[in-house]
């Protein structure tokens, strides 16, 4: 599975080639900043991460006068892991919720049957988790542990909440 940095790059760059300076221009005019920070040392690393591993591949071009430019492109094989660490972060539920905020900005590179299926699935696995979390709640369950354990457990619920309300609003896009 691909770093939060690698697969909100190999994403940007599905959608159309990019120089490393468009990338870093891309992020800020999206204000990816306010829920993902990634700054503009992490953007030139991860590309040459990247490129070493064969996800990416770039192409120096010249424009006139000015300087030399290397345009990235996604390798079938960058396609393939950027795609397959989509799948699977549909499936996971982590309270770092911008692994799967990053996933839900790229669910347009998968086949719209599949993103309605991997919305399902989630679905699924967002109710268990609360289920499981409302499971642990009890009222001798609060009586035995710090009232921060019992605070803490009502924020980890508001969290999958927000998570289940999230997963509808892209099922509902997906739909239109």
């Amino acid at each position: 599975m691909l770093s939060k940095s690698a697969t909100m790059l190999l994403g940007l760059i599905t959608h159309q080639p990019l120089n490393a300076y468009e990338i870093v221009k891309t992020l800020d005019y999206m204000n990816i900043k306010y829920w993902f920070n990634i700054g503009t040392s992490t953007v030139y690393a991860t590309i040459k991460t990247l490129e070493k591993k064969q996800y990416l591949v770039g192409e120096i071009q010249k424009d006139g006068n000015m300087p030399d430019k290397t345009v990235y492109s996604i390798t079938e094989q960058g396609k393939a892991v950027f795609l397959e660490t989509l799948r699977t972060s549909f499936l996971k539920f982590d309270y770092d919720t911008n692994i799967f905020s990053i996933t839900a900005f790229f669910l347009d590179c998968l086949p719209e049957k599949e993103q309605k299926t991997l919305l399902e699935q989630r679905m699924t696995v967002l109710q268990e988790y609360l289920a499981g979390i409302q499971k642990q709640h009890t009222e001798e369950w609060e009586k035995q542990v710090n009232p921060y354990h019992v605070a803490n457990l009502q924020r980890m619920t508001d969290i999958v909440l927000a998570e289940i309300s999230g997963t509808e609003r892209l099922f509902k896009a997906t739909t239109k």
